[in-house]
Formats: C-alpha cells, structure tokens, sequence
C-alpha cells in the first residue's frame, strides 16, 4: 500500500544539543519535534547530524557534504542549525574563536544553505553548570548576534535561551546532569517551543 503523504527529508545540524547528549530515551528535541510533527500529512524522515563539542568552526566545513548526501535534489529537503554554545565554551576557547568568528561562521553557513534549501535556525540554549552565569550572559549575546543575522538574510530564528534561562526544569535537570545537558523533561521543553514555533509550523501547513 502505498504512502500518501507529502515526504519530507529534514537535516538537523549543530552539536550535543542538537544529537540530544543526556536523554536517557535517545530522542532529544529533534527527535521529539519530528514525532510530534508526523501527521496523516507529512511523512518525515529526519537525520540528525549534531556533533558532540562542535564550534561554529569545524561546523562551516562539513555541513554541506552531509547535507547533500542525505537530500538529493528530487526530494523535499530541508535544513535546521541550532549550535552556538560550544563557541562560547571550552571548546571554542581551546580553538580562540571570538564573537566576530561565530558570528562570520554563521553568516557563512546560513547564507548558503538559504540558498540551497528552506532553512531555520534555532538558538543556543542556557547552561546550568557553576559558571553559568557567566556563560549564559555570553551565549545571550550570541543568541541576539544570530537573531540579527537571520533577520539580515531572512532565515527565521527562534529564540530558546530567553525561555529555557527561566525553565526550572532544563536548569535543574542540567545541574544534575554534567552541568550542560538535560535529561528527557529538558528536552521536551526545548521540543515545544520549537514545534510551537511559527517558523517550524509554516513547514507544515494543515490545510
């Protein structure tokens, strides 16, 4: 019997938050987003290529390859970037990427995807570790960063940090984790914002 519906092939691209580091049920928020957008309407299949302590850096390299091996030109493709934490962290420390680099980096990547295929970016999310005051006041600032250059080259951008930084629930579940990653209830909160979101839902309209 065949499937009726429309076929949709989305990549997921960014780092451990986007491969779902610290969900004991393996499903992270784009596996959740996917599950609940799968409808009588949209067949999805979706690929997760989040990449655990990823800067913006190393991310430019390799996104277009892994994309266009998973979405030939005769399928509806599409793409999602969410990263920007490890830029600010330890990672991107070691690697001396500055705000101007993570900002060059993701004009760079989103300029050309939006190219290629209907895009969305979603934001860097808080952490909850000892220092996070500190940090979260970076990745704020690189939030509102990305928020602009979106604006610039019309990709649409969700904010998650300024919601997730007043969740007790991803904080709380971060803290007990490794300091960065939630745990399932985390995530789902990160899920429903997204597929909440405008940006996500012009995707997949019901009529």
């Amino acid at each position: 019997m065949s499937d009726s519906r429309q076929e949709i092939r989305i990549c997921f691209i960014g780092e451990s938050f986007v491969n779902g580091t610290g969900d004991p049920e393996f499903l992270g928020w784009t596996g959740r987003v996917c599950r609940n957008t799968e409808s009588e309407k949209y067949a999805i299949t979706y690929y997760n290529l989040g990449v655990r302590a990823e800067t913006s850096r190393y991310l430019k390299e390799r996104w277009r390859s892994e994309v266009s091996y998973r979405l030939p030109v005769e399928y509806d493709g599409r793409v999602v970037f969410s990263f920007g934490v490890n830029d600010s962290g330890w990672a991107g420390q070691k690697q001396g990427i500055t705000l101007a680099e993570s900002i060059a980096n993701t004009r760079s990547i989103l300029k050309q995807a939006n190219q290629l295929y209907p895009t969305l970016m979603v934001g860097p999310p808080p952490c909850g570790d000892e220092d996070q005051e500190t940090k979260n006041q970076i990745i704020a600032k690189l939030s509102q960063e990305f928020a602009c250059v979106c604006q610039d080259i019309t990709v649409p951008y969700l904010d998650v940090f300024s919601s997730l930084v007043n969740s007790p629930v991803w904080l709380i579940e971060a803290k007990a984790n490794d300091g960065a990653h939630p745990k399932a209830n985390g995530y789902a909160e990160f899920a429903a914002l997204v597929q909440n979101w405008e940006g996500w839902l012009n995707w997949f309209p019901t009529e």
